[in-house]
């Protein structure tokens, strides 16, 4: 087994910091893999104190290949910091692994990755492989699912595939002015990706994520999903700068009793049943408002 580095980005949540790092040596594959731990910078002398005690932490963690410590002199901010360390870990290893501190993984999820990493290395269709289910019942021949859309909550990629991220999100326009292919982006409207692709252009947000989707979206990328979720996101508490306790969803069913090596994972297809699956789940979190307007923008795309 070839083990990628783990990067987890972490800064004022000690509490969630630590139980991010027990999962993960929970995970026998913990002691072969190199853990690369991003502490960003405080915002001011308030964050400055939590900061430092997620630091105290971090240098006392023990378990791993090796434990390398980045400490930002400044606040990057989420999304500049999984960029930029993203990048340098991707330049320095190949591939990448990566957490942030309010992810709980199963003893299965190491495994399940770095098997993954190393099935599909060589295939340019597979941009990402998530650790991430959403809680839907997928019933599939195989582990996993191969859908057109990326993650956030516990994924991994290789240096070519994020050798095409562009964070200044050239593609923006060609959605704007294409309705069929915004229809596409928000996934037949199940969800609305383009609203928060708009967002982020006029700086109302600030996320990696949607920029990476985008990204991935134009090459008609692939990510490879577990039929059952391997994380669980515990920042849903008010405690985090993007999650917040008004916004948490139903949490997912993990795949607690996995042991051992996938041996039935997928040839590279777009699962069809599973993707409608998700769609009919991620359109159920709509408001009625919402989803009147998806549905008249649908009429609009249908030539």
């Amino acid at each position: 087994m070839k083990y990628a580095p783990i990067a987890l980005f972490t800064y004022n949540r000690p509490s969630h910091t630590r139980q991010t790092v027990e999962a993960l040596l929970k995970n026998p594959e913990a002691r072969y893999s190199d853990l690369i731990l991003f502490s960003d910078g405080p915002k001011d002398d308030a964050s400055g104190k939590q900061v430092q005690e997620v630091r105290r932490y971090l240098h006392n963690i023990e378990g791993f290949k090796s434990i390398r410590i980045v400490e930002r002199d400044t606040n990057f901010g989420l999304a500049d910091s999984i960029i930029s360390g993203v990048s340098e870990v991707v330049d320095e290893y190949g591939r990448v692994i990566v957490l942030e501190d309010d992810l709980i993984i199963t003893p299965g999820y190491l495994c399940y990755m770095n098997q993954a990493l190393n099935r599909y290395e060589g295939d340019k269709r597979v941009m990402q492989i998530s650790g991430h289910m959403f809680d839907v019942d997928i019933k599939a021949e195989t582990d996993a699912v191969f859908l057109p859309f990326t993650t956030s909550w516990g994924w991994a990629t290789w240096k070519r595939a994020w050798v095409h991220f562009d964070p200044s999100m050239a593609g923006y326009e060609r959605l704007r002015k294409d309705r069929k292919l915004r229809w596409s982006f928000n996934l037949d409207g199940a969800y609305d990706y383009f609203g928060m692709l708009k967002a982020q252009k006029k700086g109302r947000i600030d996320s990696w994520a949607i920029r990476w989707y985008l990204s991935v979206f134009l090459r008609h990328g692939l990510v490879l999903f577990p039929v059952k979720s391997f994380v669980k996101n515990i920042g849903f508490d008010d405690s985090g700068t993007h999650c917040r306790a008004s916004s948490s969803k139903a949490q997912t069913r993990l795949w607690i009793d996995y042991v051992g090596e996938v041996e039935n994972f997928p040839c590279v297809s777009l699962d069809n049943e599973a993707y409608g699956k998700i769609k009919k789940y991620l359109y159920s979190e709509f408001s009625f408002k919402t989803k009147v307007k998806f549905m008249l923008n649908r009429f609009r795309c249908i030539p």
